[in-house]
């Protein structure tokens, strides 16, 4: 099909918002140190990741009001499975009040909402990219009291999902398979129930007339700022390279992306190195000054498919059309420094985010 030329962009309405928490009470909680240096300001963590997953329709009789109710209960139990996800940010108890990320029955934000328009339709528009921001949520952390504010965001379209998360969450969404896990639990459900001919116990139009829209109570701060990303995989020799020999790869990648991107940080840039489950690093880096002699090895270029979100099914073998993926960035440079194992081998993930302009 010819891309669309339009002068207007869809516009979104919520439907309805809920609050998502895992299946069981969380014992024992789990932590993880959120260590920031003292030039760390507050608004660093506004940071998110976002993810658009796009799905056709598997059957004429499908719903995507199905899709929405199923998740919302099969939503929790994934909670279950990573407590993280529903965490809260605040100061810590120990350590002279440091940050720190508490798992929180509390759970996560679920947005339904909808857009007048096909999904073929939607693939297609020229203003694509303009338009998919509204298909995830982000709200601001509250710099005050962030321990109210939610890291993850879930807001379901009919047949898109969109995912709004915390950069401090980050390799839980990307390498800790959050999302296959939900998938995989949601398609034991869904076959269990189908079986049964059930509707979801959460599904809208037995709930409200869904023919006018509800006015939106609530506003998202989420966008697509121009910037660019490069993503990078590295061979290290332990799990835990030292945060030496992180800031120098970090320094590496990115003005490997600079040259490549053709843009280029001004003299500062952050950088967030998940140390373990447990830990996360969070720097203000000047790149006068900085050394980059190590023994990089080769900065192999990979891609944000390479992480696994467009293998995710939401149904019996259903993949995504298409996966969007986008770092909302409002301070300047950005470089998050992700160690996993894969394959018997450490790989180090170093995704780097600079504006355009």
């Amino acid at each position: 099909m010819a891309n669309h030329t339009v002068t207007f962009l869809p516009k979104l309405s919520i439907e309805a918002i809920q609050t998502v928490t895992p299946m069981r009470i969380t014992e024992p909680r789990q932590t993880r140190q959120v260590l920031a240096g003292e030039l760390v300001g507050p608004g660093i963590f506004q940071r998110c990741l976002n993810v658009v997953q796009y799905y056709m329709k598997e059957k004429e009789e499908d719903s995507g009001w199905l899709l929405a109710g199923w998740i919302k209960e099969t939503l929790g139990r994934a909670l279950h499975e990573q407590p993280m996800i529903s965490g809260r940010l605040r100061k810590g108890e120990r350590n002279d009040g440091e940050l720190e990320i508490v798992s929180n029955d509390c759970g996560i934000r679920l947005i339904e909402a909808r857009i007048q328009m096909n999904l073929s339709d939607f693939l297609d528009l020229k203003q694509r990219e303009d338009a998919e921001a509204q298909l995830v949520f982000w709200k601001d952390i509250d710099e005050q009291n962030p321990q109210f504010s939610p890291l993850f965001y879930v807001q379901c379209g009919g047949y898109s999902i969109g995912i709004g998360c915390s950069i401090l969450l980050a390799d839980l969404l990307l390498m800790k398979e959050f999302l296959k896990t939900w998938a995989d639990i949601h398609n034991k459900i869904i076959i269990n129930k189908n079986d049964e001919q059930k509707l979801p116990l959460f599904y809208l139009p037995g709930l409200k007339n869904t023919n006018g829209a509800s006015p939106n109570i609530i506003t998202s701060n989420s966008s697509k700022n121009s910037s660019k990303t490069m993503i990078f995989q590295i061979q290290a020799e332990t799990e835990s390279p030292g945060s030496d020999w992180c800031r120098k790869m970090a320094l590496a990648c990115l003005e490997e992306a600079e040259s490549n991107l053709g843009s280029v940080v001004g003299g500062e840039f952050s950088l967030f190195v998940n140390e373990s489950f447990e830990s996360i690093k969070v720097e203000s880096c000047s790149k006068q000054g900085m050394s980059k002699e190590a023994e990089m090895g080769v900065l192999n270029r990979a891609k944000w498919d390479d992480l696994g979100a467009n293998e995710v099914s939401f149904g019996d073998g259903n993949k995504p059309a298409h996966v969007s993926y986008w770092l909302r960035s409002t301070l300047g440079g950005l470089v998050i420094v992700i160690p996993s194992l894969q394959e018997d081998k450490y790989t180090v993930n170093i995704i780097v985010t600079i504006p355009s302009k």
